[in-house]
């Protein structure tokens, strides 16, 4: 991972951008302080399927609370 200047990084992004394209990464620093990452989108990598867990939950799971519970659950 290369570390550029923000002027660098402005001057070179279309550089910068295909190099990323091809897996590297960059850091953007400020001065000598890093402020970004430029890294590489992957692609579908964040889905996956809800229910993960065999569970099954009886139908009184999904019934409204009694005020008591619902009270508690409030703070009152």
């Amino acid at each position: 991972m290369g570390t550029v200047k923000v002027q660098h990084a402005k001057t070179h992004l279309s550089a910068l951008l295909h190099a990323v394209e091809q897996g590297e990464e960059f850091v953007i620093a400020r001065g000598d302080r890093p402020v970004a990452r430029l890294v590489p989108v992957v692609q579908g990598a964040r889905s996956r399927e809800l229910g993960f867990l065999p569970i099954d939950l009886p139908d009184s799971f999904f019934a409204p609370l009694d005020t008591e519970e619902l009270d508690a659950w409030e703070g009152a």
